[in-house]
């Protein structure tokens, strides 16, 4: 692998990090991180993520840094034009793009891929889950429920306050005899959590290749055998029903796959969605009630929400 890869930094808006990073996944990008100067105060009034932050998120006064990874290649210049074109029509779509500013450097493999573990701590991030770095040490508390991860370049390492409140929902929804569908599932954290709090049987899908890896490296760190990872979009790769949907994804994208996902939530099944801004909380759970969910709850966490909706 190339030692030298191009880092691209997108300074932005905290409600338009999400689709920033969407653009950064319509390219060839090998990795993505998102540093929100809106997390930092939540993180330094809680022990469990005090270590977490990252220094150069402190660089900035108010809104967020997207990053993503590039190899070098002569293709750049066209794929940094079409990140900088597409920040600029972030308005059209609803967004504020904050300062809109994207520049790039070059930076060396290991500095990016290796040095951000130093942040990255174990932590509890709902009543029973806690979630802890492979190369962590962490002794287990009683009523506690660990799960080893490492993320690598897959979105998901607990700390968000969407996988968060995602994990705290699947806590209160799943039971022995459970089946759950993850749509997205990025490290599969969200997966592996279902499983260890039960679960009999859990799918977990994604678009990224590099997620997929990601989720099936974690598996075997968490040594769970009732779950299947795999590469696709959930409509075309499985099979059967679930009694949990979980999607922790962009507000838009699960308002344009609610429709389809409702045939694969059994009766008095559950969709768990977040990704989704409380600017966005209207529209998301009008959608939700016009396909005849019940919306049961609504959680907030920063400026983002959960809805967890009844079939």
């Amino acid at each position: 692998m190339d030692q030298d890869w191009i880092e691209v930094t997108v300074l932005t808006s905290s409600e338009a990090t999400e689709a920033v990073a969407g653009f950064l996944y319509n390219c060839d990008v090998e990795g993505v991180s998102i540093e929100d100067v809106a997390d930092v105060e939540f993180k330094k009034e809680n022990l469990g993520f005090a270590d977490f932050i990252n220094e150069s998120v402190l660089t900035i006064e108010e809104g967020a840094m997207v990053k993503g990874y590039f190899k070098d290649s002569e293709n750049f210049m066209n794929t940094l034009n079409y990140i900088k074109e597409s920040v600029d029509k972030l308005g059209e779509f609803g967004f504020d793009k904050g300062e809109g500013i994207v520049t790039y450097h070059k930076v060396n493999e290991d500095d990016w891929a290796n040095n951000w573990k130093q942040y990255y701590k174990p932590a509890k991030v709902g009543e029973h889950i806690v979630v802890k770095p492979t190369w962590e040490d962490y002794e287990e508390k009683p009523g506690e429920v660990v799960v080893e991860l490492d993320p690598g370049m897959a979105f998901g390492t607990g700390t968000h306050e969407t996988t968060r409140m995602c994990i705290k929902a699947l806590e209160k929804k799943v039971k022995k005899d459970t089946t759950v569908f993850d749509i997205g599932t990025g490290s599969g954290i969200l997966s592996i959590a279902a499983a260890k709090l039960g679960a009999k049987h859990v799918v977990g899908v994604d678009l990224d290749p590099v997620a997929v890896e990601s989720a099936k490296k974690n598996l075997e760190f968490n040594k769970v055998n009732n779950i299947e990872i795999l590469y696709g979009d959930l409509m075309e790769v499985v099979e059967g029903k679930a009694n949990i949907v979980v999607a922790n994804i962009l507000a838009d994208i699960i308002m344009f796959l609610s429709e389809g996902v409702r045939a694969f939530i059994e009766d008095e099944g559950y969709f768990i969605a977040s990704g989704i801004l409380n600017t966005q909380r209207n529209k998301v759970a009008d959608k939700l009630k016009a396909l005849d969910f019940t919306i049961e709850e609504v959680m907030e966490d920063g400026e983002w929400i959960c809805i967890i909706a009844k079939k």
